[in-house]
């Protein structure tokens, strides 16, 4: 946790701990701006298609730098069977997680894609579980939390899906009046879908980070691991443009505001964000960076309601809390396992043999091998 972080650390006077808070909140407004960016760009015209295409290109050109440098002597060699398993990553990581968030947003708003992002911890957590790969004990207080966290969530994410509800808040932002008609411009929007796509981003999401775990036991590779899904994503959204997206028109910049996205997306979401992150998750801890997730939708909020006049409806602000607190509950619960694990261990390093061996039987279960939630670049890379 950020209270672990050496103290001594210190960079132009700043203690370590409050560089990791600083370099966090800067993280969150990262993100948060590529939401907003995003959905600039698809108010703007381009392509569902071809922004991925682009972004993962930009994303792709710098790590792979990084992971050929950085881990040479943790690289294994490059068989078929990992070539295989990176290709069904990118489907699920890339070309599924980013195809269905941008055909969500397209239909919704910035603050509700990020608002149902902050479920993702939650749907791994229940992903895992059904895999057996996540240990759940509904006889101690830390797997009943996950498990209400879980249910949380998916309530959540069920009232912002089903029930919009009456305007709360409207800005009427300059900006976002010129915003606000470019969208009516382009036709009606299905909220209800729009929301079922963002459902079908974060189940991907799960989906990688479960998926990725044992890739990453046999290939312990990490920035390699990503780079190589980043390729093999860039080469499935290229064919599948090349069938649904005939017009060259599409592919070609007509702004410098298009530019602006796609080099956003691509540098700042992708490539300097992604190396945040990682630092924080090493000096920090992954509890530490997961528990900043919902800064992310407060800022959203804040940045859609100034630049496209974004409107507030009572059952995204429902949903959005639901969805929180279910974040927190899986959290707090995750946390109060290690600490648990931790206690059940060291109590039977301290007994006799013959008793520790009991005890252990009885008490100390394996820790779960699954990966924590927004952890890993997705949570940068595979928006």
């Amino acid at each position: 946790m950020a209270d672990a972080a050496g103290e001594g650390r210190r960079v132009c006077g700043m203690p370590e701990k409050a560089q990791l808070h600083v370099a966090m909140l800067a993280l969150q407004f990262g993100y948060a701006g590529f939401h907003v960016v995003s959905r600039l760009a698809l108010n703007m015209g381009i392509s569902k298609l071809v922004f991925p295409v682009y972004r993962n290109i930009i994303a792709l050109c710098l790590l792979v730098p990084f992971a050929y440098f950085l881990e040479k002597k943790d690289r294994p060699q490059l068989t078929i069977n990992f070539v295989v398993q990176f290709f069904l990553l990118a489907l699920c990581g890339i070309t599924a997680n980013q195809g269905f968030y941008l055909l969500g947003l397209d239909n919704t708003s910035p603050t509700f894609a990020s608002a149902i992002q902050n479920s993702v911890p939650a749907i791994t957590f229940a992903m895992a579980a059904a895999l057996r790969i996540e240990k759940v004990r509904l006889d101690h207080r830390d797997g009943v939390a996950k498990v209400v966290g879980t249910l949380a969530c998916v309530a959540g994410a069920s009232v912002i899906t089903l029930y919009k509800g009456p305007t709360i808040f409207g800005a009427e932002a300059s900006l976002g009046l010129e915003a606000a008609a470019m969208v009516g411009a382009g036709g009606e929007k299905n909220w209800t879908l729009g929301c079922v796509y963002l459902i079908g981003h974060c189940l991907s999401w799960s989906g990688w980070l479960v998926l990725q775990a044992p890739v990453l036991k046999k290939y312990p590779a990490r920035l390699s691991v990503t780079s190589y899904t980043c390729f093999f994503g860039v080469i499935q959204f290229l064919i599948i443009a090349a069938f649904m997206e005939r017009d060259a028109d599409a592919w070609k910049f007509h702004s410098g505001s298009e530019i602006f996205t796609i080099l956003y997306a691509g540098f700042i979401a992708s490539g300097v964000a992604f190396a945040v992150q990682i630092w924080c998750i090493d000096r920090g801890g992954p509890v530490f960076v997961a528990v900043y997730q919902p800064v992310q939708t407060l800022v959203v909020a804040i940045m859609a309601s100034l630049t496209l006049g974004e409107k507030f409806y009572l059952g995204g602000i429902i949903g959005a809390v639901l969805i929180i607190a279910g974040l927190y509950l899986v959290l707090w619960g995750k946390s109060e396992e290690r600490a648990r694990l931790a206690r059940d261990r060291a109590a039977a390093a301290v007994m006799p043999p013959d008793a520790a061996v009991i005890r252990s039987a009885k008490l100390q279960a394996p820790p779960s091998s699954t990966t924590q939630p927004l952890l890993l670049p997705s949570s940068t890379e595979n928006v």
